[in-house]
């Protein structure tokens, strides 16, 4: 695999997910979280503050297909924004 491209994303108080047009060919994301904690969900569906799986600061989370990237959705678990620093892989 080689690097696609780059991107942060702040998370917030509503859920976000990863930018289309920046993952559009990649099969590989690896997403580290800096600042504050979020939830995420990988089915396409909003996350809120307390449903989802939880990522701490430091955290890494890989995905591993474009699927996997296109449904992935985050939200802020508390009243900090975080930023996700994303590295995507073709």
């Amino acid at each position: 695999m080689a690097v696609y491209a780059f991107e942060s994303v702040t998370v917030a108080g509503t859920a976000v997910s990863l930018t289309a047009a920046t993952f559009d060919q990649a099969i590989k994301a690896t997403i580290s979280v800096e600042v504050g904690p979020v939830r995420f969900r990988l089915d396409g569906t909003v996350p809120t503050a307390t449903v989802g799986h939880e990522l701490r600061v430091g955290d890494v989370l890989i995905l591993d297909s474009n699927d996997e990237i296109s449904r992935a959705r985050f939200i802020r678990r508390d009243g900090m924004s975080a930023t996700l620093r994303v590295t995507y892989e073709v």
